[in-house]
């Protein structure tokens, strides 16, 4: 049973003596407007504080209306769609994979994934180093940098799956056709972006500069994408396997600074409730490093199945991981991670 209830989170404003405006403007947005927990502070309390801090609302935004004060009989609530249950060996047989762009459409999402990726990175402070320039200072990311680029990222990822399950809707009542299966999985997508989101929220709390830039990210991208899909579902589903690629290997990334020691806070730091409770978390399993992988693993779930749905016949093409098989002896795509694909995503693969 997934819900929704949770402890009230834990927030801290950031003083300013934490950050490290090194890189202009780009370094200055990446860490204005997110107040994180307490823990994440671990590392930085001994350093001398100011009367400024990062954001200037007056008291917590976020707000958990659960259970609501009009039915105060009610426990939880119940998600149509349980998270499946992933082991640790196939979260930590992800890896970074990247499908080869072989035509026009395929060259059109993927070079808008790398704009994409520029603006997102110059937003969040995120910079990539080249190779033996690990260990420069300007390349170093902190938990606070993480969780930034982290909440910004999922508040977008949310869009694609809704937006593509509402058009699929409104296509199958306008024509008045069965979908086949591709609302429900697409919807869930979107499900499953939103919980990243509230996740993360229980580390770190939006300020009011984050949330004005997730309003104005949330709605040029909406409007964009919701254009494109009625112009090529299919690009638009290619775009959202590459985008996914770039959150797998943006997870990974994370996790291997975790292992590393980088993130020292994160290395004794527990999963938040909610989280437990959506992925089944067993008991042993339940910390910052361990939340990253089930994350990593879903979004390389969706790299598998958008990849796979940009190669079949928008109109006509069952689901596959919607659809019944005659011969279940043979491996199909499910919603699990068993038989998820790191390369080729073709179409006879999958049909």
């Amino acid at each position: 049973m997934n819900s929704i209830t949770a402890t009230a989170p834990i927030r801290a404003a950031i003083p300013m003596s934490c950050l490290h405006f090194s890189g202009g403007y780009s370094r200055a947005v990446a860490t204005t407007g997110l107040r994180c927990s307490g823990s994440l502070l671990a590392t930085t309390r001994q350093q001398k504080t100011t009367k400024r801090f990062i954001s200037n609302t007056p008291q917590p935004k976020i707000k958990e209306y659960f259970p609501p004060p009009t039915a105060p009989h009610v426990k939880e609530v119940e998600t149509a769609w349980v998270h499946p249950v992933y082991s640790e060996e196939q979260m930590n047989r992800i890896t970074v994979a990247h499908r080869d762009a072989k035509d026009w459409a395929d060259w059109v999402a993927l070079g808008s994934v790398r704009v994409l990726r520029w603006g997102m990175d110059l937003v969040t402070g995120y910079r990539h180093p080249a190779p033996g320039k690990e260990h420069e200072a300007k390349f170093q990311m902190t938990e606070q940098k993480w969780m930034t680029r982290f909440v910004f990222l999922e508040s977008v990822a949310g869009v694609p799956g809704m937006v593509g399950g509402m058009l699929r809707h409104l296509r199958s009542l306008r024509r008045m056709k069965r979908d086949n299966g591709w609302i429900e999985t697409l919807l869930e997508e979107a499900y499953n972006e939103r919980m990243h989101l509230l996740t993360f929220l229980k580390l770190a709390e939006p300020g009011w500069f984050m949330r004005l830039m997730v309003l104005g990210a949330q709605g040029v991208f909406f409007n964009g994408f919701f254009i494109a899909y009625l112009l090529s579902p299919r690009i638009c589903h290619r775009f959202v396997g590459y985008l996914e690629e770039e959150a797998v290997l943006t997870y990974t990334r994370a996790i291997k600074d975790l292992e590393r020691g980088k993130l020292p806070a994160w290395e004794t730091k527990g999963a938040p409730e909610i989280a437990v409770q959506y992925w089944q978390m067993p008991e042993g399993q339940r910390k910052m490093r361990d939340l990253l992988l089930y994350i990593r693993a879903d979004e390389a779930k969706h790299r598998e199945v958008n990849h796979t749905l940009g190669n079949l016949n928008q109109g006509v093409d069952p689901n596959p991981y919607a659809a019944k098989y005659k011969d279940p002896t043979k491996p199909h795509p499910s919603k699990g991670i068993d038989h998820l694909k790191e390369k080729g995503w073709e179409r006879e693969d999958v049909i």
